[in-house]
């Protein structure tokens, strides 16, 4: 009988690791698209595959990196160096500081 419990505890160990691999991924993938501004439309966030992304405010593009952590995502536009943090919810929308607002997903 204990011959049975070590290999039963390292096979759950196993799957929650493999399951827990899964949705980081699935998670990364869900947030990709296209957001924006309901009713002004003066700020708009493109997230692609592979950490690239295009943040456009009031006319002009930057070319940015980002980096999902939990509900957070991080965008990184140098070489300017501008850096916005952005709350991911539950419905799918974005919220960064308050000059941004509300983004939600168009695409």
């Amino acid at each position: 009988m204990k011959n049975l419990i070590i290999p039963r505890i390292a096979l759950i160990a196993i799957l929650v690791l493999i399951v827990s691999a899964i949705v980081s991924c699935s998670s990364k993938s869900k947030i990709e698209g296209t957001y924006s501004q309901s009713g002004s439309g003066t700020v708009a966030l493109d997230i692609k595959s592979g950490g690239k992304a295009t943040f456009t405010m009031m006319g002009d593009d930057y070319a940015c990196t980002y980096k999902v952590n939990g509900d957070k995502v991080s965008l990184d536009c140098s070489p300017k160096g501008e850096k916005v943090d952005f709350t991911i919810h539950d419905d799918g929308s974005l919220t960064g500081p308050s000059f941004i607002g509300v983004l939600k997903k168009t695409k």
